[in-house]
């Protein structure tokens, strides 16, 4: 039996999870868990990269004796090095304001079939004042890699996420990299490639973009499946073997993401959690209570995915002024804002399964939630009502099981191919199935247009 260490981080919060492939299915311990957030430093957000470094560092001792580490983490957001080797500055987040108005260039899409985000590396490049100082660009999770080995690379899998690569050859674009110093971008690596020791333990690349990995441990049997990789964001989409790259797919807000094993991550982004984590911010109350209150609440339908809900701040007012300004029913009450919130992203996420669907061809049979999202029950029995097809929930830990799938399967403790692996992830005792229910489902459709 052959243990390893996965590093998995999220936007508020991170761990370190030992896990183990034995018996035919594959089991995760949570060892070390801490906080992470952005902090305000000289009018912008920034990440506390060198803060969560130590909290690896103290996860991987806690973790013990193990064969591999492997490290995923939230996409687009980078360090910058200079000719030393040396951190410029600690990471921007992804929510600072830098890249508001930002506009993608005719032809982005057909390079490399991205949703357009503002906030996506290639856009931040543009506003990055540190540029004619740094001698090269790595995405956290290899920031993180390289300051473990003292190797540097870039994994394909959050590499996608760039705007930088051309989905249609899985190298970094020519043409969109032309402007950026030769030296900026470093070598590709793909989920399975040695990246380095740390203490002579190996570290491993895995689909470090988060979701890339929480697709891996998606327990389908079939591939009619479509996935809600619900967190911070409810990441919605298909599994395909080749990207859409269609004037209607790019209208309709889709993105190509290169997942493991060659697949392609065909999904649109989806506010997700977020809303509902900022209202918990605000109010300084637990979740529980209002879920079981919420269930008998009624909700207004508002969009998630307007711009006004990206930022930090005030969110039940957000909610309640989009709501006044649409003409939309105002919610008044915390129970009503919460149902207003888990509607309005079911409803979000019935849009995106169909339109999935209807642009890239390929019909699913069933839904899974996989990710933090999973253990809300009234979220994904509104998702299985809004969409009218069966939603399994689970596993809540998807992201690690993934990581740690990936590390295995490079070490020889399991093999095959990503149906092989989502074997050993079905046979997880904390699955559970929502069947739809009759009810009326709004027709009011979330926004996944750029036009």
């Amino acid at each position: 039996m052959t243990a390893v260490a996965a590093v998995d981080l999220g936007a508020s919060s991170g761990r370190v999870v030992r896990g183990v492939v034995t018996d035919g299915r594959v089991r995760v311990e949570e060892v070390h868990r801490f906080a992470n957030g952005p902090v305000h430093r000289r009018g912008s957000l920034h990440w506390d990269l060198p803060g969560l470094h130590r909290e690896v560092l103290a996860g991987l001792r806690l973790a013990g004796e193990v064969g591999s580490i492997g490290i995923d983490s939230w996409a687009v957001d980078y360090g910058l090095l200079d000719a030393s080797g040396e951190l410029l500055d600690d990471p921007v987040c992804y929510r600072d304001s830098r890249t508001d108005g930002i506009k993608p260039a005719d032809g982005l899409y057909e390079i490399n079939g991205l949703q357009f985000q503002p906030f996506n590396t290639m856009f931040q490049l543009m506003a990055e004042p540190l540029l004619p100082r740094a001698s090269q660009l790595l995405l956290v999770p290899d920031l993180l890699s390289y300051w473990l080995t003292g190797e540097r690379g870039a994994e394909y899998t959050n590499a996608t996420t760039t705007g930088l690569i051309d989905v249609r050859t899985g190298r970094w674009s020519p043409e969109l990299t032309r402007d950026l110093p030769p030296s900026l971008l470093p070598d590709l690596r793909h989920p399975g490639d040695p990246a380095g020791t740390h203490d002579g333990v190996p570290v491993i690349a895995v689909g470090s973009h988060d979701t890339a990995s929480a697709v891996v441990a998606v327990p389908a049997e079939t591939d009619r499946f479509a996935y809600i990789s619900c967190g911070t964001w409810s990441l919605v989409g298909v599994e395909l073997p080749r990207p859409v790259l269609t004037a209607e797919s790019r209208a309709a807000n889709f993105t190509n993401e290169g997942g493991v094993d060659g697949t392609i991550r065909y999904l649109r982004n989806v506010m997700g959690l977020w809303l509902l984590q900022e209202c918990l911010r605000c109010w300084n109350t637990d979740l529980e209570p209002l879920l079981r209150e919420a269930r008998h609440a009624t909700g207004s339908v508002f969009d998630p995915n307007d711009p006004v809900f990206r930022p930090p701040g005030d969110m039940p007012a957000r909610i309640e002024r989009w709501c006044r300004e649409h003409g939309q029913r105002v919610p008044r009450t915390r129970p009503e804002i919460v149902r207003s919130i888990l509607d309005s992203l079911a409803l979000a996420h019935r849009d995106a399964v169909e339109d999935a669907q209807r642009l890239s061809g390929k019909e699913v049979d069933v839904v899974h939630v996989v990710g933090g999202g999973a253990r809300n029950e009234l979220l994904c029995q509104l998702t299985a009502d809004a969409c009218g097809l069966p939603v399994v929930a689970g596993p809540a830990e998807a992201t690690a099981l993934g990581n740690v799938l990936v590390q295995a399967r490079a070490l020889g403790a399991a093999h095959g191919t990503l149906t092989d692996l989502r074997k050993l992830v079905r046979r997880s005792p904390e699955l559970r199935r929502y069947l739809p229910q009759r009810r009326e489902v709004s027709k009011t459709r979330s926004s996944g247009s750029i036009d």
